[in-house]
């Protein structure tokens, strides 16, 4: 049986204890990725509870997709907003992610204990998992958001001018140059059919909200720009999530850049980070708690994890929650279609770039590298097993490849 759903006129009928104990259970059991969530979500708000239509969550999966951010995050954020109001949206985003952000930290605890030849073997097999994971999700990502030459040439020339350069803000120049190249020749796009959900709230606040989403973007770089080390953090993995479009496995580059390329991490801990993330429950970017744990000095620690944590996921929250009163009319729009074609083609080739370097410079020493992280790959692709169960291949098969050296 169905529960009522909320009533018109945005006041919503649920509490926030119910919305956390839902949002729990998926936390602790949504493995799979943020493709996955999407099932999960939809079995378990439209079909079992009932608390918004079919409808409605089209429109919110088409929205959590056009903006970045953590896009399964963001819509169980908005189904908590809904639900329950602020705090429902609050104890959604904290059920959801407890799990997976503590299992992070604990492994970011341990992996300083690791140590010998089994077990540098067994961060090597975690970075062969990465490069598996990567590339099934590049694989995906091109078939869905390059479906013909155009966006396919924003890919490539995306991919080319980043491993051109190494510099940080050409990231940030080629989804714009992406949006501007999708806006000239994506001219078959269309946009999605409009949508309007019950709110707690307007668009004065909405637009309040996106007004505090770019005040953040642009003045946290002047704060951190005089060394306080906290500062520091929040705005590097709040630039993080800002620019993340299409979430999952895109925080990749976009995160190695954050925590690497600075030099507060190495990338083999960053890699063994990211391919232990594809063994827990929940979102990705939990994988910002491991990485604020392993920060040098008092950034790191629980204060580093629970700071990294908040500041890569609030830019997206922050959006979505802005954008949701104003989304029917601007979705309506034909540009903004384009626009976000030549941007998701954009992020393509930056995941593509990454793929490269530097998943596969780090990951790949060897022939026997090259042919487990191909088996990882089917596993993937081909038979479609869990993550889990690549996870354990890659790196049993790693351990065995370092005893037979």
């Amino acid at each position: 049986m169905t529960e009522e759903k909320s009533r018109p006129g945005g006041s919503p009928t649920g509490t926030p204890g119910e919305v956390f104990g839902c949002f729990l259970r998926l936390g602790l059991t949504s493995f799979g990725g943020p493709i996955a969530h999407v099932g999960y979500f939809r079995r378990e708000f439209v079909e079992r509870r009932g608390w918004i239509s079919d409808s409605e969550y089209a429109q919110l999966l088409g929205l959590c997709q056009f903006l970045p951010g953590p896009a399964s995050s963001q819509m169980g954020f908005a189904v908590g907003l809904i639900r329950a109001g602020w705090a429902g949206a609050v104890a959604a985003f904290l059920a959801f992610t407890l799990p997976s952000a503590l299992l992070m930290f604990a492994f970011a605890e341990f992996l300083p204990r690791i140590s010998g030849p089994l077990g540098n073997a067994a961060v090597h097999g975690l970075k062969l998992v990465a490069l598996a994971v990567v590339a099934h999700g590049l694989l995906g990502m091109f078939r869905q958001l390059c479906p013909d030459r155009s966006r396919a040439a924003i890919a490539i020339v995306a991919a080319v001018l980043l491993l051109l350069s190494e510099q940080a803000w050409v990231q940030l120049v080629v989804i714009l140059l992406g949006a501007a190249a999708g806006l000239a020749v994506c001219r078959d796009t269309r946009p999605p059919e409009r949508g309007v959900f019950d709110l707690p709230y307007g668009r004065k606040l909405g637009w309040l909200l996106v007004a505090a989403f770019f005040a953040l973007l642009f003045c946290l770089p002047f704060l951190a720009a005089a060394r306080n080390g906290l500062i520091d953090v929040v705005e590097a993995f709040y630039r993080a999530g800002a620019l993340v479009f299409g979430g999952g496995h895109v925080v990749l580059p976009l995160l190695e850049e954050t925590v690497v390329r600075p030099g507060w991490i190495s990338q083999e801990q960053f890699l063994a980070g990211y391919g232990a993330a594809q063994t827990v429950p929940g979102p990705m970017f939990t994988l910002s708690a491991y990485l604020g744990a392993l920060l040098p000095g008092e950034a790191g620690g629980v204060t580093g994890a629970a700071v990294a944590l908040g500041a890569i996921f609030l830019p997206g929250f922050l959006l979505l929650a802005g954008v949701l009163p104003v989304w029917a009319a601007f979705v309506s729009r034909p540009a903004a279609a384009r626009v976000v074609a030549g941007v998701n083609a954009s992020v393509v080739g930056l995941l593509g770039a990454a793929l490269y370097d530097p998943v596969w410079t780090s990951a790949i020493g060897s022939a026997a590298d090259v042919a487990i992280a191909l088996v990882g790959f089917a596993l993937l692709a081909s038979w479609r097993v869990s993550p889990i169960l690549v996870v354990l291949w890659c790196v049993g098969a790693s351990m065995v490849a370092a005893l037979a050296v």
